[in-house]
């Protein structure tokens, strides 16, 4: 559990273990709040579900609008994962964090981070592991980019933003 600092302190909101962590809630999007708001639940530092418990939590919250949140369980697994797979849940994790900046607003940072999944996803676009909809996310992904580049963010809806991550 992270401990708060006293306003004016200087110092850094640390864990029982004296690492970096920011106490403060946040909403939807993964944005910091005062740290008396109400923000919504996150995701435990400690998370550790199988790949499709991984994946179908994912989908939850991408379908929930949580984008920042599934980047956090798919983190969760790239970094759980045999080496084999590690660019795929590393692909997987960019592609919500490209979400993420879709729905704040950022449209710069929303196409880098979504060409960079499309780049690791790729490679397992033949024979993708727990049901990974691998091809038809790079295509969703170039699409959606292609999307942006043209009509810019405050054309698309939340649905367009919103993958299916398995066939």
């Amino acid at each position: 559990m992270a401990s708060v600092n006293p306003a004016g302190a200087g110092n850094r909101d640390r864990d029982g273990a004296g690492r970096a962590r920011n106490a403060r809630p946040r909403d939807e999007l993964g944005r910091p709040l005062p740290h008396d708001a109400c923000g919504v639940a996150g995701v435990p530092d400690d998370l550790a579900l199988s790949p499709t418990g991984s994946l179908t939590e994912a989908q939850q919250l991408l379908d929930a609008g949580r984008p920042f949140h599934a980047h956090e369980v798919l983190e969760s697994s790239w970094k759980a994962a045999p080496e084999v797979e590690r660019e795929l849940w590393r692909g997987l994790a960019q592609l919500a964090v490209g979400l993420t900046h879709a729905r704040r607003g950022n449209a710069v940072g929303a196409v880098q981070l979504l060409r960079r999944a499309a780049d690791r996803i790729a490679g397992y676009s033949t024979e993708p592991p727990h049901g990974v909809a691998a091809a038809g996310l790079i295509t969703w992904t170039l699409a959606l980019i292609a999307r942006i580049d043209s009509d810019g963010l405050a054309a698309l809806t939340p649905q367009d933003l919103t993958p299916r991550l398995r066939s």
